[in-house]
């Protein structure tokens, strides 16, 4: 899989890089009289120091350059038997690690080996080669897992989101499919007694209106609920409104429950069931030509199950295709559940959806 993360260094933390750079370099006034006794050497080997400490300043915007400069002038330090080049090379390597992926950063650590192994190797202290190929591996390790760690995280927020997403398409698709299927008939029922029986008329068009507001409070819910404000979900308490808009529109639907007073339904359970029958009883209205709907709401061995059943046309291959059926059953899913839709024995059609009755997490 291609690692497609992206991240950067935001100005404080170029700031702690050039503090811990300049941390780890202080040491050089203990070594460079030591190693270099010439003025003029000395000159050269601060001037390599002060380069290594500044370089770093652009390790956001040109990672490539500033790591391959830190160890170019870490390994000519190192040449110079100036010990202190190589502490700032494996922290640009381990920051450079965490800022590209493995099939760039592995070019550095290789480059890395090279420069040191090359610089130690030829000054004779083999040994030293050895336990600085070892830390660079550790120090490109270090990086490599921050960056892994990263780059979850970033997924893990990117699949948040889509869910979100998804279930914000579908709250839509519920609420508008609902009450825009009822604003039709209700138009198409006015229309009908306009002219003979004006009184029906009004009454139609009453109840076009009162379908109209509850559509834009379940709009207004949603908007609130998307700005984090979850107390206002649609529940199990909301069943006899809906149950009242489709009376309105001339079915009529009982509502049975069974143990489920004095239980605690988690709010995520509650919405899920309720835009089950919201959905369900849309597709009463506009598929199944019933006269009659049930809902039949129970709390049975630690699930909620919630049924539908018409007494409409059960083997009519329209009912809830499309995306109704496929988000009821995402919905059912998601939350640790089933649901199952079919011709009912008795007649007509049913949909029967088990959730769990606290919310399982994601």
């Amino acid at each position: 899989m291609q690692d497609q993360f992206e991240t950067g260094l935001s100005r404080r933390w170029r700031v702690l890089l050039v503090a811990c750079t300049i941390a780890t370099l202080l040491p050089v006034g203990l070594f460079v009289p030591q190693a270099v006794p010439m003025a003029a050497g000395r000159v050269v080997v601060i001037g390599l120091v002060v380069c290594q400490a500044v370089v770093v300043w652009w390790m956001d915007r040109r990672p490539v350059f500033v790591t391959i400069s830190s160890l170019l002038v870490g390994a000519t330090l190192e040449l110079l038997h100036v010990p202190v080049g190589s502490g700032v090379a494996l922290i640009v390597l381990t920051t450079f690690s965490w800022l590209r992926p493995a099939r760039t950063s592995l070019l550095g650590l290789a480059a890395a080996v090279l420069f040191f192994v090359l610089a130690l190797g030829t000054t004779g202290r083999g040994l030293q080669a050895l336990l600085w190929s070892g830390a660079a591996l550790l120090a490109w390790t270090w990086g490599a897992l921050g960056r892994a760690r990263s780059a979850q995280r970033d997924s893990e927020a990117r699949r948040m989101v889509q869910q979100e997403r998804a279930r914000i398409t579908r709250d839509l698709h519920d609420v508008l499919a609902h009450t825009v299927s009822l604003m039709v008939l209700q138009a198409a029922a006015a229309n009908d007694v306009f002219d003979t029986h004006p009184d029906k008329a009004r009454d139609a068009v009453a109840a076009l209106e009162s379908v109209g507001r509850q559509a834009l409070g379940e709009v207004r819910r949603l908007l609130e609920v998307i700005d984090h404000d979850s107390s206002v979900s649609p529940g199990l308490g909301d069943l006899d409104r809906l149950v009242e808009s489709m009376s309105q529109a001339g079915v009529e639907v009982v509502v049975n429950r069974h143990g489920t007073a004095g239980i605690a339904v988690a709010s995520r359970i509650a919405e899920a069931a309720y835009r089950i029958v919201q959905e369900s009883l849309t597709n009463v209205l506009r598929h199944a030509g019933a006269e009659r709907a049930e809902v039949d709401v129970r709390i049975a061995a630690g699930q909620l199950v919630v049924a539908i059943t018409d007494n409409g046309g059960g083997s009519r291959l329209g009912h809830g295709s499309g995306r109704g059926l496929d988000g009821m059953r995402r919905r059912a899913t998601e939350l640790g559940g089933r649901l199952e839709a079919g011709p009912y024995a008795a007649g007509g059609f049913r949909v029967a959806a088990w959730l769990p009755v606290r919310s399982q997490p994601r």
